[in-house]
């Protein structure tokens, strides 16, 4: 009886274990390599948290409209190990991005590439995603 109870519960500790690693989804669940996007506009937030940080940007449209959009970056420690500071990007900074359109036409984006106003540049990606050009 013990023995089947140590079974069940090395079997549940597995499973819940299986289940929390396939919760994170890959790039190619959320966004389309076909859709390259490029978006210039003024930083209206950032949100420093894992598994994901966001930038959130106010961009004019072709017809002059302003549009919020979200930027889906990688992980806080894979910035922070690039350079990339929670500092370094204050609310109304000007930001040019590179990276891949979501899927459900949102205003959402999975971040490539990021450059500011002083010319400096980030990998905002993470690796192994499935995004395009990542390092598998």
């Amino acid at each position: 009886m013990r023995l089947n109870r140590n079974v069940v519960g090395v079997a549940a500790a597995l499973l819940s274990t299986t289940v929390s690693i396939s919760a994170h989804h890959a790039f190619s669940a959320e966004f389309d390599a076909k859709k390259p996007i490029s978006l210039e506009g003024s930083v209206t937030k950032v949100e420093w948290i894992n598994p994901h940080s966001w930038i959130h940007m106010e961009v004019t449209s072709a017809n002059g409209k302003a549009e919020e959009w979200m930027i889906e970056m990688g992980s806080v420690g894979t910035l922070v190990r690039r350079g990339f500071t929670k500092n370094i990007l204050p609310t109304g900074s000007k930001i040019e991005i590179s990276g891949y359109r979501a899927k459900d036409g949102s205003r959402r984006a999975n971040g490539r590439d990021a450059t500011f106003a002083d010319g400096r540049s980030f990998l905002l990606g993470s690796s192994g995603t499935g995004a395009p050009y990542d390092k598998q």
